[in-house]
């Protein structure tokens, strides 16, 4: 008997849901975050856009979409019915419990990597001279990812779109651990703080919440 699987989300919920859970991308991005085809995403996110569910803006040469108000409260309208459907709402509320302790030591690690005490100035930066040091924060960032993937096990085996942060999350250390550091918190990348907050933005949209609610 094979096990059963993971409900996979109504391509127009994850079209919609893109942008929360990225901020601001294209539809590109949004498409190959949730494996969906890229022109059926661009034709819903114009669809969007006459909705007042989101807006197109450009900057520095690069355009993307973004939620409005109106948007984020449908998009949360969706995932709350997809929950109810699928009886995931207890279970999610479970592993986002877990998850806060998680978010606390990796803020602290992001902070050590960041940044390194010396006498007279607590919050140098640090240079990533002190391999020792650097040492430790990788490892704790190993230790984070593992801890990510066990939590995250039972809502991926119950909601699709779940499966794919600590495959990302791997990646990214694997890069790390060879020597890219900048694959640790650089913005732009599948970096191990953009897989992170990225992970952190789908439990709150999925709960109805926004980002602070939880502090």
């Amino acid at each position: 008997m094979t096990d059963p699987q993971p409900h996979r989300s109504a391509t127009a919920d994850l079209a919609l849901h893109g942008p929360r859970v990225l901020g601001f991308a294209s539809g590109a991005r949004i498409a190959g975050l949730f494996d969906l085809d890229l022109d059926e995403v661009d034709e819903l996110l114009l669809d969007f856009e006459a909705c007042g569910w989101v807006t197109r803006s450009s900057f520095s040469g690069t355009s993307g979409w973004s939620l409005t108000d109106l948007g984020r409260t449908e998009g949360e309208r969706r995932l709350a019915v997809e929950l109810e459907q699928v009886g995931a709402r207890p279970l999610v509320e479970s592993v986002h419990a877990g998850f806060l302790p998680l978010n606390r030591r990796f803020v602290a690690s992001c902070t050590d990597w960041q940044s390194r005490p010396v006498r007279g100035d607590p919050l140098a930066v640090n240079d990533h001279s002190d391999l020792e040091w650097d040492g430790r924060v990788l490892d704790s960032f190993a230790a984070l990812g593992r801890s990510m993937e066990r939590l995250l096990e039972p809502l991926a085996a119950v909601l699709a779109r779940f499966v794919r942060y600590p495959v990302r999350y791997r990646i990214a250390l694997a890069r790390v651990e060879t020597g890219q550091h900048s694959w640790v918190d650089a913005p732009g990348r599948d970096s191990l703080h953009t897989v992170w907050i990225q992970l952190h933005e789908d439990l709150l949209a999925t709960l109805g919440m926004l980002r602070g609610d939880d502090a």
